[in-house]
């Protein structure tokens, strides 16, 4: 990236960690918001400027949101069984992006935003969701990309795979599972940095971008060997097709003719 931009990056967990690391390697001013305070030396560390934030409370966020683009990363507390408001602290999100000079926001969304409707799904494909998840997650996406203000972008990752999430604990040793000719719909972490990384290089603003790997074996071949693979006691399906979806992407090899890191089959 030849321009050097000022980047939030909020929500500096799993995904959100590492690609303000690496943007900080490319010489961004990065400034990344936490829940706990505990990560706070963590991130200064790092070379990121730290910032305690939550999107359940409205508490003065400093300098956080004096930033061309904003990366928003944080996704419904699934536990909650009704999406916990998540589409209520978008809008007051978006309110106060109203009054920032965040040009640019990209939005970490999910493949969830589908149903299982035996489909291959791409970028204009109207979304379904089934579960609450979902549905909080579409809210916030139809929320923010209705703010003028500022421009959205979409990323809907896939099923995610990478450092702590081995796919091999997924099903380990489990029985009786159901749909076990269903495809996989996955991606690796190295490419949820990767395309990511890729828009902000292209300035690729304003589109939808599935974030999927290219492979969609079945679940029950794929899990199996990946609980083998990590010494784990492999996992037994029932050798059926019931519900699916593939997710693919027209926006990601046109738009920023990626190509993907890393092979899930190998």
């Amino acid at each position: 990236m030849t321009k050097r931009y000022t980047v939030s990056v909020l929500g500096c967990g799993w995904f959100g960690y590492p690609l303000a690391k690496q943007l900080v390697d490319l010489g961004h001013q990065v400034k990344g918001s936490t829940t706990t305070a505990g990560k706070l030396a963590d991130l200064q560390s790092a070379g990121i400027e730290p910032c305690l934030f939550s999107l359940d409370q409205d508490e003065d966020a400093g300098d956080f949101f004096n930033s061309e683009i904003l990366v928003l990363g944080v996704p419904p507390k699934l536990r909650s069984g009704s999406g916990d408001d998540y589409e209520g602290k978008i809008r007051r999100l978006a309110e106060r992006l109203k009054r920032s000079p965040v040009k640019q926001v990209l939005f970490i969304s999910s493949t969830s935003v589908f149903s299982d409707g035996g489909r291959v799904l791409y970028e204009h494909d109207l979304p379904s969701p089934e579960t609450a998840s979902g549905k909080a997650i579409l809210a916030a996406e139809l929320c923010l990309q209705d703010c003028a203000r500022f421009t959205t972008t979409i990323i809907r990752f896939a099923g995610l795979i990478g450092p702590g999430r081995d796919p091999g604990r997924f099903f380990a040793g489990k029985t009786d599972i159901p749909n076990g000719q269903a495809p996989v719909n996955l991606i690796h972490l190295d490419d949820c940095l990767g395309i990511t990384l890729t828009i902000l290089q292209r300035r690729a603003f304003g589109h939808v971008f599935h974030a999927v790997a290219p492979q969609h074996p079945q679940k029950q071949s794929f899990y199996s060997k990946a609980a083998l693979a990590s010494a784990y006691t492999a996992p037994k399906f029932h050798d059926e097709l019931l519900s699916w979806k593939i997710i693919e992407s027209v926006n990601v090899p046109n738009l920023l003719d990626y190509y993907f890191r890393c092979n899930i089959l190998e």
